[in-house]
């Protein structure tokens, strides 16, 4: 039964990624990175090193792909791009060093370009119903 329960809960994961939209894409990004820095701060505290690695790896794995994703003709891109070197540097350092204090800044970069990314599908999915109206 329990393995049942799992297929399912992967098959919902799978259909709902296969459905979402490009910007829900973006924002289950940020929640899987947040959620990987969460594991690894726990793992950290626990002395479970090998979980800690693993976690902080999904991480550069995540940031990996906001990377490639970039659009470079928006020059906006150019800053995004610094950030997330910035992070995957950070990464690095809390890798090597195991230190919890990395890692919450790191989750704490990521919980706010989430809520940034959130308050951005508002005003586009505000400004989609104004053109509907209209």
């Amino acid at each position: 039964m329990i393995m049942n329960m799992n297929t399912y809960a992967q098959q919902y994961q799978r259909n709902k990624i296969l459905t979402a939209s490009p910007a829900e894409l973006t924002l289950m990004l940020y929640e899987g990175g947040i959620k990987f820095t969460n594991m690894a701060i726990h793992a950290v505290e626990e002395k479970d090193y090998e979980s800690a690695n693993a976690n902080i790896k999904k991480v550069e794995r995540v940031i990996g792909e906001f990377k490639v994703t970039l659009d470079h003709k928006y020059e906006v891109a150019k800053d995004f791009d610094r950030i997330y070197d910035y992070l995957l540097e950070r990464l690095l350092d809390a890798s090597i060093s195991k230190d919890k204090v990395i890692l919450e800044e790191i989750a704490e970069h990521l919980r706010s370009m989430r809520d940034n990314w959130k308050e951005v599908m508002k005003a586009a999915a505000a400004g989609n119903s104004q053109m509907k109206q209209a």
